[in-house]
């Protein structure tokens, strides 16, 4: 057999940046538009969807390359990770680093034609997403980091909606109210549940490298502590979204949604590498029915 052909450098940055994972961005995409459809209190417009759209997919990705290059020691260690471009040396840690700072800086550049109070968001929504990949070393639930970073989209959403020119915390806090930052609490539940079901997958692996992840965190208890997040999650979005004046069509996206959660405890309760597996990369179902559930009700009502 011969040796199968270099793979050529376009290839291998897709890879990095997961283009053929899009379950990733869309986790991050579903919130950020829900809340971006009820700071405009319905259809927001081209302009900002398109911002938020491709500035999630561009983020991601960017977020995909540091993450690689953070945990380029341990994904060698871990049979689903090792073959990641960085991890096995086909990209290096420089090309890495220069795609992810490319890739931001064209996401800064979409940020740069919203306003100021969203421009002034975007640097704190960098700092939690270059923080997150090392807080895996020291914080016992390093998932929390990530559900600010995945959730950071919804207070720039209400600020792209409601925000001005002013680069002020007077204008910010004018621009983005409380229940947005609480909206922000509410989804950092949700990516509690889905990534301690990512987390699930590697435990084994995780132990023997020494990295700390909620599923380690929980213990014996893992199965139940995703039911609770998902709980609040639902629970804390349903009543934020009614005191936002949301109705009936939203309430059936959440009972969708609920649906989507019990299925997801026949996925996990056996604790199964593959069942953990797949009820992770079905999460942005769950996501899509509360956005869906969103913009019928403002359509409609």
């Amino acid at each position: 057999m011969s040796p199968a052909a270099p793979r050529s450098r376009l290839s291998l940055y897709l890879d990095l940046i997961r283009w053929d994972r899009p379950a990733g961005w869309l986790l991050l995409l579903w919130p950020t538009l829900a809340s971006l459809w009820i700071a405009a209190d319905g259809w927001p417009g081209w302009h900002l969807l398109a911002v938020f759209t491709l500035g999630t997919i561009l983020m991601r990705s960017a977020g995909c390359c540091v993450n690689d290059v953070a945990d380029r020691d341990f994904d060698k260690h871990v049979k689903r990770t090792a073959n990641r471009p960085v991890t096995s040396g086909a990209v290096s840690v420089k090309e890495a680093l220069l795609l992810g700072a490319g890739l931001a800086l064209v996401a800064f550049g979409l940020v740069l034609t919203t306003n100021a109070t969203t421009i002034m968001l975007s640097f704190a929504a960098l700092a939690v997403a270059l923080v997150y990949p090392y807080a895996k070393r020291v914080v016992a639930m390093p998932q929390a980091v990530l559900g600010v970073a995945f959730s950071f989209g919804i207070p720039m959403a209400f600020s792209a909606s409601l925000g001005g020119t002013s680069f002020s915390l007077e204008a910010l806090n004018a621009a983005v109210p409380l229940s947005a930052w609480a909206l922000l609490v509410a989804n950092l539940f949700w990516v509690l549940a889905y990534d301690t079901e990512y987390a699930m997958v590697d435990r084994d692996d995780d132990i023997r490298i020494g990295i700390k992840t909620s599923a380690l965190t929980l213990g014996r208890f893992d199965v139940i502590g995703v039911m609770a997040f998902y709980l609040i999650y639902l629970a804390a979005w349903t009543w934020l979204g009614l005191r936002f004046g949301l109705g009936k069509y939203f309430i059936v996206g959440v009972v969708v949604a609920a649906a989507q959660v019990a299925w997801h405890y026949s996925l996990i309760r056996e604790r199964s590498r593959e069942g953990c597996f797949k009820a992770f990369r079905q999460n942005h179902w769950l996501g899509f029915a509360v956005f869906v559930g969103t913009v019928v009700d403002l359509a409609l009502r």
